[in-house]
């Protein structure tokens, strides 16, 4: 299996950014181990903080991953143009988001992607990738 995971706006900074909430684990770091833990599998991984970086990167990934994991940030909450590139794509797609958006702000209530993707994972920190990862190999 070929996985993508696409992380967007200010996830470049988990360790650092208010570890309180996010966790003070670098993601590079968890990424290797991640990798390490489903060896039999390709997983690639691509950070941007740039909206339409994550739109093409989702057009670019369409058909040539199994599936995707996709934090999408505060864009899961404000992106229409993003929501409409995952719904345009056949990738199976599972969002993730490390804190609990329902615990958060009001504006973190509504996650515009979650009507596209197959399934969503919150909450529950970085092992929300692993889970995700479990599920996609179930597909």
């Amino acid at each position: 299996m070929k996985i993508l995971i696409l992380n967007g706006p200010n996830l470049n900074l988990l360790g650092k950014r208010e570890p309180t909430i996010y966790g003070d684990q670098n993601f590079n770091v968890y990424l290797t181990n991640l990798q390490a833990k489903f060896s039999d599998h390709t997983i690639d991984y691509v950070q941007s903080n740039i909206e339409g970086d994550l739109i093409n990167t989702l057009h670019q990934a369409d058909e040539r991953y199994t599936g995707i994991i996709l934090n999408a940030g505060g864009y899961a909450h404000t992106s229409v143009a993003l929501a409409d590139a995952v719904a345009a794509i056949k990738t199976p797609v599972i969002s993730v988001h490390i804190s609990n958006i329902y615990q958060r702000e009001s504006e973190r209530h509504q996650e515009l992607l979650s009507q596209y993707v197959v399934g969503g994972i919150f909450g529950l920190g970085l092992q929300s990738y692993q889970l995700a990862i479990q599920h996609l190999l179930t597909l």
